[in-house]
């Protein structure tokens, strides 16, 4: 009983301290509710869980579209013996220590064993029949080419077909049945940031699947001359190559095909084919075994804040810096100096966009053409025809270099080159052959032209839209430019022309 009532009386102070301080019992009734929040916040957020587990089941459920109609392709090809002969008769050797074991020779021949190879890479299915697209360097050269479905069962791939200049192929597979084949989606319709998946067999792992997002669009690739790829950050590493990159809807919108590493795996950057391209590319290599493309017939180049400035117009568009002979673009009556903005109705902004419009356009089809020409709109019409084989590439046989006559020069001048008259020997030596100017023979280091790019055996067109034609028309051309608000160059290459602008700050 006593120790009953000194309990009692202990809480009773208690009570009566707390009450002294302004705490009372409602410290003691916080207490109780302080608890009841600590275990409502352990509680599972039911909200969060379902819209984590709803976007896990959008990425098991494009899964589940896509693997059947995912393959694994395997090239084999055979050892063989290849012949070359060296280039001149040129001593391969030459500047290696086995030098003094052959002497140049106009009949060296050099055999070279090459050991049977094999390759590793994954395709999509996309039409039941057994039309597979893959890339081109998975089945580049190989003897033979086998096809293994998702459920087990493997072909032989046959009547295969390639365009190198988008590195995709198509391969065939016959008596397979109806296959399952991918929803094809629209990769224009893809924006940064959208969730995407891979699909292949990395490394031999059948059936991967990798998860992450559109990186960027538009992307160039040195190696792939016609495609604008989408970069992703799903994992893509060596056998990935020619497998579908998938949006939340089982839909393919890309063909994976490369990445950029420095250890050759996996770093968190890679590239696929949109398939709006690769649709159209399937469909001519599965018709007629080729690629037939539209083409303008124009050099061009990317229109910066500096060529727009000299030129009056906003930075956005494309220049035109040559216009071939006898094309569509002369035809047309395109220029050099036109600025093309937009084409058969869509806006250009960079060449890679507008050699993709083009490339695709209608065969035969008449298509508008808008280009700014001295600071007004105009729009031409230009008929689509079929781009002719190695069409606007240099030719490499040059001859030997010729001693040339003495020709003019012009020295010191501000931007720091020395060009001369323009010869019928130099002409020859370098392709310039038909082309009016002046040839750059000397670039002084650390200099304007040194930081605009500009090199020995370049030919100057024209200063600002001055035709020059020799040194003194040169000279005339460059003293009436003022260096601080630029002076434009049309300067040909052996890739063609192209227009740099020498500007002092």
């Amino acid at each position: 009983m006593e120790r009953t009532q000194f309990n009692k009386t202990r809480w009773g102070l208690a009570a009566a301290a707390l009450a002294a301080i302004g705490g009372g019992w409602s410290y003691y009734d916080g207490g109780a509710l302080g608890i009841a929040q600590a275990q409502a916040a352990q509680a599972p957020d039911t909200a969060a869980i379902e819209h984590a587990e709803g976007l896990s089941k959008a990425f098991r459920t494009a899964s589940e579209i896509a693997l059947p109609t995912v393959v694994t392709i395997r090239s084999e090809t055979k050892a063989k013996t290849m012949e070359g002969a060296s280039e001149n008769g040129e001593n391969p050797f030459r500047g290696t220590p086995f030098e003094d074991f052959f002497r140049d020779n106009p009949n060296f021949k050099l055999d070279r064993n090459v050991p049977r190879q094999s390759g590793l890479g994954s395709g999509v299915i996309i039409d039941k029949s057994g039309i597979i697209l893959t890339n081109n360097h998975v089945v580049e050269g190989a003897d033979e080419v086998t096809v293994e479905l998702s459920d087990g069962r493997v072909f032989k791939g046959t009547d295969i077909k390639v365009d190198p200049d988008t590195d995709l192929a198509v391969v065939h597979i016959k008596d397979a049945g109806t296959l399952p084949a991918a929803k094809l989606g629209d990769s224009d319709a893809m924006e940064i940031g959208d969730w995407v998946i891979a699909v292949g067999n990395p490394f031999g792992l059948e059936q991967t699947v990798s998860a992450g997002i559109i990186s960027g669009k538009g992307r160039l690739l040195g190696q792939v001359e016609r495609a604008n790829f989408l970069q992703t950050d799903a994992a893509i590493n060596p056998g990935n190559s020619g497998g579908p990159l998938v949006n939340l809807r089982g839909e393919v919108v890309g063909i994976n095909t490369a990445i950029a590493s420095n250890s050759g795996g996996y770093q968190g950057i890679g590239f696929a084919v949109p398939i709006s391209l690769a649709k159209w590319v399937a469909e001519q290599l599965s018709e007629s075994g080729t690629v037939a493309r539209a083409y303008l017939g124009v050099g061009i180049q990317q229109v910066d804040a500096d060529l727009a400035q000299q030129l009056g117009i906003d930075a956005n568009g494309v220049i035109v810096s040559e216009v071939y002979p006898d094309t569509p673009a002369a035809e047309a009556g395109l220029k050099d100096q036109d600025v093309i903005v937009e084409f058969a109705g869509k806006q250009v902004h960079d060449p890679r966009e507008l050699q993709g419009l083009v490339e695709r356009a209608p065969l035969g089809s008449k298509q508008e053409v808008k280009v700014v020409r001295d600071g007004k709109t105009v729009t031409l019409a230009v008929t689509a025809q079929t781009l002719p084989k190695n069409f606007g590439r240099p030719d490499r046989n040059e001859g030997r270099r010729e001693q040339r006559e003495e020709v003019a020069k012009a020295k010191d001048n501000p931007l720091g080159i020395e060009v001369a008259d323009l010869d019928r020997n130099v002409a020859r030596q370098l392709n310039f052959e038909g082309f009016e100017g002046v040839v750059i023979t000397h670039v002084e280091p650390e200099s304007l032209a040194a930081e605009a790019g500009l090199q020995e055996r370049m030919l100057v067109l024209k200063v600002g839209k001055t035709p020059v034609t020799n040194v003194a028309e040169f000279e005339e051309a460059v003293n009436a430019k003022s260096l601080k608000e630029g002076v434009m160059l049309q300067v040909r290459t052996e890739r063609g022309n192209r227009y740099v602008v020498l500007k002092q700050d």
